[in-house]
């Protein structure tokens, strides 16, 4: 016996794109419309992503406007996803080995031009130190 032909009406599309727009999951969408998953997704694709995507309009419109109004906590949560910002001095990923917990500083190899040589040979030696203990870790 062959299966009954699935039929997707106009109100089953605006429903399926209003649930997909507030986070209901595809199974219990599949579910709330009588069909299989892979049904949901063949006949309703464009309802699925489209609900998804006006509802990420609409609360990133809410959010825009209370960071219009003043609201400083919306402001802060724009600025570190929008902008990027983070809070604090940055850290460094790999710090110098035997340095200060929490010196905040970067090590500058600097190229030598051979003019001097008492400066050249610090260069060279505070740069085998700094590598040494490097290679240790």
């Amino acid at each position: 016996m062959a299966r009954k032909t699935f039929c997707a009406t106009d109100a089953m599309r605006d429903r399926v794109r209003r649930l997909a727009g507030v986070g209901v999951p595809q199974h219990d969408i599949a579910a709330i419309v009588d069909c299989d998953e892979k049904t949901l997704r063949k006949h309703f694709r464009i309802e699925l992503n489209r609900g998804a995507a006006e509802a990420n309009a609409a609360a990133a419109s809410y959010l825009f406007a209370k960071v219009r109004e003043g609201n400083v906590t919306a402001q802060i949560f724009w600025a570190k996803t929008r902008l990027r910002w983070q809070e604090g001095a940055p850290t460094l990923k790999d710090p110098v080995p035997g340095a200060e917990a929490g010196a905040n500083f970067h090590v500058l190899i600097l190229p030598d031009n051979g003019r001097d040589p008492e400066i050249t040979e610090e260069i060279l030696k505070e740069q085998e130190k700094y590598f040494a203990r490097r290679r240790r870790r």
